[in-house]
């Protein structure tokens, strides 16, 4: 193979197209239906490739800390895009954040997770993984969830889903703490407890030798990092010229404001997803749920600080209570997921179930 078809691929090229788009539009100040078309196609291809290098420093690293890298990494363009929908949208943005963290949960706790035990390969009839670790990772997600989103629809101080801005900075505080913590668990002492067991029949030496062709060497990862940065960039950038184009079609399709929270998790973790689902088919289920439940924490615990932060420096009101059907398929997603991690086995029934959670979630989100 020519060296130029080694480094000219989509991911590498991507994020420079991204780059040069958002050069252009900006100095030229182009508009239109078309031109903003075209900046929402290479701003979806720039979100790919940047979880794309992400994903290649995170297996560089090796686990746990190359979930954590992909999670923080896909935080980043999370709240990118966020902030710049809310700082350029005209309505409705009050709640993006919100619609966006818990859009990234139910896709984390119910597709990922879901997926990974329904398609996992492994030689047993259920898929198998560490109670330990996956128990705790999901308690840290439930816990991040009603603190940031269930308990503003209940608080007094202020009236509706909102908090008080001196309950808001306490809970900034917290989701950082209660992150960092989970972070400390993950790398530190008990970091024996996140790592993989790969099922007896990846044992053989040709899938064990598959499995070390998947370590990228230093230089395409540092290649990886640099591209990366630049997809980062782009995106952000881009998010801020294509709002009022993404706005507009909502509306014109009669989709709810809050949808828009769902595409940008759903585009986000697109990549997470698919490489959650290689992942249990190569046998390594709990390597999916670190991926699984360390995006959702990261996108809570992480993203609510941000934003809360920015809300104070911009005077942004932050609306992230959810409203009872939300709350509803939390809970859910909260029984089913202790069930399926308690045992340290899943039935691939279980997986089913959370799927099913999901596309309730999304159907629902569409049509209230």
């Amino acid at each position: 193979m020519a060296l130029w078809r080694k480094y000219v691929t989509w991911s590498n090229v991507i994020p420079i197209v991204g780059l040069l788009t958002l050069a252009v539009t900006l100095v030229s100040g182009a508009e239109g239906a078309v031109v903003l078309s075209l900046v929402g196609v290479v701003l979806a291809a720039s979100v790919l490739a940047a979880v794309h290098h992400a994903e290649v420093v995170a297996r560089r690293v090796g686990e746990p800390y190359g979930a954590l890298i992909l999670a923080i990494a896909v935080t980043v363009i999370e709240v990118g895009l966020i902030l710049m929908l809310m700082l350029g949208g005209k309505s409705g943005t009050a709640s993006l954040a919100r619609d966006t963290v818990f859009a990234a949960v139910m896709i984390a706790c119910n597709g990922i997770v879901g997926m990974s035990l329904l398609f996992a390969r492994q030689p047993s009839r259920m898929p198998t993984f560490r109670a330990e670790s996956s128990g705790a990772a999901l308690a840290t997600v439930l816990t991040l969830a009603t603190v940031t989103m269930v308990l503003p629809t209940f608080t007094m101080t202020t009236p509706g889903p909102t908090f008080a801005p001196a309950q808001l900075g306490f809970v900034a505080v917290a989701s950082l703490a209660v992150w960092g913590a989970f972070v400390f668990t993950q790398t530190g002492r008990n970091r024996d407890l996140f790592l993989a067991e790969p099922s007896l029949d990846l044992a053989d030496v040709n899938n064990v030798e598959a499995e070390a062709a998947l370590v990228p060497s230093n230089a395409t990862a540092w290649m990886s990092v640099g591209l990366l940065l630049a997809g980062l960039v782009a995106v952000v950038g881009l998010a801020k010229v294509a709002t009022p184009a993404l706005e507009a079609s909502f509306t014109s399709v009669g989709l709810p404001h809050a949808f828009v929270g769902v595409v940008i998790a759903m585009l986000v973790l697109l990549p997470e997803s698919l490489a959650a689902y290689r992942t249990a088919r190569r046998g390594f289920v709990q390597t999916s749920l670190n991926l699984a439940y360390g995006s959702a924490i990261a996108s809570i615990g992480l993203t609510i600080p941000v934003i809360a932060g920015l809300s104070y420096v911009l005077n942004i009101v932050l609306v992230l209570g959810l409203d009872p059907v939300h709350i509803v398929l939390l809970t859910l997603t909260a029984i089913v997921g202790v069930l399926t991690v308690v045992q340290g086995s899943a039935l691939r029934l279980q997986g089913a179930l959370h799927l099913v959670i999901l596309a309730s979630y999304v159907f629902l989100s569409a049509m209230p």
